[in-house]
């Protein structure tokens, strides 16, 4: 199976719910970011149990919109997120991108990036580091806290 066709057959899985057809494009000893709480699981199981956990809270969906290759030669999926509450009201609609290490036709590992290029706030760095907080969630100078509950986030060009 072809990398994309292999990621294709993931998402798509996910959307569905279908676990074990998710997990049969991954490596068994996977490494997948625990995008609720920070940090990374495990190999299969801990990505069943990571899912199962995170379906009973939110009802989150991904869509693909296109790959690249970064300058390492992993795959960036850009990707349209959209996380409901179990009510179904939105909790959040953004882009973020997916970067994914296929070895063996498998998936072995996977960043959750801001479409900025930064790993999202508790995920890991390719170098291991934890990634800082944006501003807004650690109460930087811009933030809703210090800002009289407006955040300000400064326009293009300009200095923050």
């Amino acid at each position: 199976m072809e990398a994309l066709d292999l990621l294709a057959e993931a998402y798509e899985a996910f959307n569905a719910r279908d676990v074990e057809r998710a997990l049969a494009t991954m490596h068994p000893e996977v490494d997948w970011p625990n995008g609720m709480e920070g940090g990374y699981v495990r190999g299969h199981a801990a990505v069943r149990d990571y899912w199962t956990r995170q379906w009973r809270l939110i009802d989150p969906y991904v869509e693909p919109r296109r790959f690249t290759i970064d300058g390492d030669g992993r795959i960036v999926a850009h990707v349209h997120q959209i996380v409901r509450d179990l009510s179904g009201g939105v909790v959040t609609d953004q882009m973020v991108q997916h970067v994914y290490l296929i070895e063996n036709g498998a998936i072995r590992h996977m960043e959750i990036w801001k479409m900025n290029g930064r790993a999202l706030p508790g995920c890991f760095t390719p170098r291991g580091r934890r990634a800082a907080a944006s501003p807004a969630w650690r109460g930087g100078p811009r933030s809703r806290r210090r800002s009289g509950g407006r955040a300000r986030w400064p326009r293009r060009g300009r200095r923050a």
